[in-house]
């Protein structure tokens, strides 16, 4: 008879494997869980009302474009060094200021006039959160230029100035990139 003493460990590999596999899965998906999940909101709208509506949404976008120029003014920009690795041309993000700030809009039309009765919204959002954003809807208008209301900003970062305005049936959107520093 053979002697059959000799241990064989591969039952507890496969036990210790599958305690493995079933740890590193709950924590997994407890990680997933823990992350919040922010919806778009380009063009001002909820992702599945601009997904729906897209269409309709470029159309007036470029009947605007056609007719109309946004211009943000009196803003100060932050220089941002050109990336050589990059294709991708960056703007200068405008520099906010911690606490009270107020933005201010010119709609032009292609001859060079102040259009005086545009319906405009604006919002102050923050990337990939929107815990953090202020929604003005129907700016002011002082004879020359359209502006928010005192917009109090305390939380340095990346922001996102977004604008909708709206002349007729026209819809145009201007989105400016917006940084404010640690003070």
């Amino acid at each position: 008879m053979a002697n059959n003493e000799k241990k064989t460990y591969w039952p507890h590999m496969i036990l210790g494997f599958l305690l493995i596999a079933i740890i590193l899965g709950y924590w997994t998906v407890k990680s997933a869980i823990s992350l919040p999940v922010e919806e778009s909101n380009d063009f001002m709208l909820k992702y599945q009302i601009a997904d729906m509506n897209i269409n309709e949404i470029m159309e007036k976008k470029i009947a605007f474009d056609n007719q109309y120029r946004i211009e943000l003014v009196d803003a100060q920009t932050i220089a941002v060094k050109e990336n050589v690795n990059s294709k991708v041309k960056q703007t200068d993000p405008i520099k906010l200021l911690y606490g009270a700030n107020e933005f201010h809009y010119i709609v032009v039309d292609k001859n060079g006039n102040i259009v005086k009765d545009a319906n405009m919204t604006f919002l102050l959002t923050r990337p990939h959160t929107q815990a953090d954003d202020v929604m003005v809807n129907n700016l002011s208008y002082n004879g020359a230029v359209y502006t928010t209301k005192e917009i109090q900003i305390l939380r340095p970062g990346r922001y996102t100035l977004e604008l909708r305005t709206q002349i007729g049936a026209s819809i145009g959107y201007l989105q400016t990139p917006a940084y404010l520093e640690d003070h």
